[in-house]
């Protein structure tokens, strides 16, 4: 973790933050007692008004003061086992991150409590005059602790969240939700937007109507006191908008954000805001999103090493369950030469990294360059398929699948050229290609599916794969298959050939 002077000092500057609102809220009660409450004093009352404010200040305010750094410091341990990498408690843990979200609510109760008590001290103070005091001390003493009281409540519950969120969160809340926290109370949103308008609005408004029970000769000090509580009032509401407005502002530029990085495909994104009030379910949700859709990603990606990407989007794209409909498709099958008697006198270490070589950059030219797809690896060989899906459907997947079986022959006389200054033996290929009609689906059992082609078009592709051995040509097609591309290729017809399955020879060709 990063420790800078903010980190070493987090809870000194929370403790002292209430400091700026006690500030705003005392100017406003000190003028407001000066230019109305006082006026209706006698001179030993003035005396005793001002005693009593001291004593209260003095006596009061400091247990007020001393249960507030109390409650700050009473995290401290924990958040020094935090920042300072020590052994950090569960339950202690548990309780500071009570203790962090909740002290807004005990600055604000104290500051209240630090108010209000102070109406019967006051009075108390008062009633030791041996005159009798004005009735309307009664109405205005009050009236201006309570307005006094609501603006520092506001602005002290405001900007410890501020700090605590900003400061504290991030460290105590690292690898958990401040929203999920037991115990733990946030201001909804709602809320928070109807005390601010009392602070910002109420108190400054309420503090001119009062205006209408004063006396008019005082009206010059009335006219500085409206300047004044206009000026307060839009200080505080500018003051109190604008933390609002950021306790609002950031998680919603945050998530827009974050929503357009995932729209563009990135889903390593994280959203590393801490909130406890209704932003913060908000923001484990969109990231439990982008966790899942990062594993469906991965599953994808998985799934589609497995059964081709292609047909991976197919099968997505469909109803899942056994399935299957009638198409026409070309098919292919390779196979290398003498693989099985090569395994007996080659070690493992050998033949399995020649084979995974020289699979995938077959796969490499049926499926990224020619829109073929392997279906099914068969030990040393593969079954492809061109023309599935609707993308495919109009291409002319014969043509597709005859470019792509002369480019293996090129790429693996390429691969065998790098072959000759090595021990391992050069490799060799047949590939049968047949174009027909084929039950292309899903099936298998109800817990497991294959997606593949099955029919006559299929065994005789594999048939005309295994004729390249005896004929000696490494790419053989059928005539079905010739038709479509005699416009497009040098076809070679070859004497017909009786195949197993097939009630009479079958007519072969092949590609010079």
């Amino acid at each position: 973790m990063q420790i800078n002077w903010t980190t070493r000092h987090a809870l000194g500057l929370i403790a002292t933050a209430p400091v700026l609102a006690s500030i705003v809220g005392s100017i406003f009660n000190i003028w407001y007692n000066v230019t109305q409450v006082q006026p209706l004093l006698s001179a030993e009352q003035r005396d005793l008004f001002k005693d009593s404010i001291v004593y209260y200040n003095v006596l009061g305010y400091p247990v007020l003061i001393a249960i507030w750094i109390g409650s700050v410091f009473s995290i401290r341990k924990t958040l020094r086992a935090i920042i300072y990498g020590g052994e950090v408690d569960p339950e202690s843990l548990a309780k500071s991150r009570v203790r962090t979200i909740n002290l807004p609510w005990h600055v604000g109760a104290l500051v209240a409590v630090g108010w209000i008590v102070c109406i019967p001290a006051l009075l108390i103070g008062l009633q030791q005059s041996a005159e009798p005091i004005d009735q309307r001390v009664l109405f205005h003493l009050p009236t201006s602790i309570i307005i006094a009281a609501l603006i520092n409540v506001t602005l002290a519950f405001f900007i410890v969240e501020l700090i605590t969120g900003r400061i504290l969160f991030p460290i105590l809340f690292a690898d958990a939700s401040p929203s999920k926290t037991p115990g733990a109370v946030s201001l909804h949103l709602g809320r928070r937007n109807l005390l601010n308008a009392i602070a910002a609005c109420v108190c400054p408004i309420l503090s001119i109507i009062l205006l209408a029970f004063v006396e008019a000769d005082r009206i010059d000090n009335l006219n500085w006191f409206m300047v004044y509580v206009g000026l307060i009032g839009i200080a505080i509401g500018l003051f109190c908008s604008w933390m609002v407005s950021t306790h609002v502002i950031v998680p919603i530029r945050e998530l827009t954000s974050a929503a357009h990085e995932v729209g563009q495909g990135n889903l390593d994104t994280r959203l590393k805001l801490q909130r406890a009030d209704e932003f913060g379910p908000l923001i484990d949700e969109f990231n439990r999103m982008i966790e899942d859709m990062r594993a469906k990603r991965e599953l994808r990606q998985r799934f589609g090493l497995h059964v081709g990407r292609r047909t991976a989007e197919i099968i997505l794209a469909q109803d899942a369950g056994l399935s299957g409909n009638e198409q026409t498709v070309t098919v292919m099958f390779c196979d290398i030469r003498n693989f099985t008697a090569r395994c007996a006198v080659t070690p493992a270490n050998e033949i399995v990294p020649l084979l995974n070589r020289f699979l995938t950059m077959m796969v490499d030219v049926v499926e990224n360059q020619h829109h073929g797809n392997v279906n099914k690896f068969l030990g040393d060989g593969f079954m492809a398929l061109f023309g599935i899906g609707e993308q495919q459907a109009n291409r002319n997947h014969v043509a597709d699948a005859v470019n792509a079986g002369l480019e293996m022959i090129a790429r693996l006389k390429e691969m065998n050229a790098e072959l000759t200054d090595s021990d391992i033996p050069t490799l060799g290929i047949g590939v049968g290609i047949h174009t027909g009609t084929a039950i292309v689906g899903s099936m298998g059992s109800d817990d497991r599916l294959e997606y593949t082609a099955i029919g006559d078009t299929v065994n005789l592709a594999s048939r005309v794969e295994g004729l390249t051995k005896s004929v000696g040509e490494p790419l053989l097609m059928t005539a079905a298959a010739a038709e479509c591309i005699a416009d497009s290729f040098d076809i070679q017809p070859l004497e017909p050939q009786s195949v197993k399955g097939q009630p009479v020879p079958v007519e072969i060709c092949t590609v010079r």
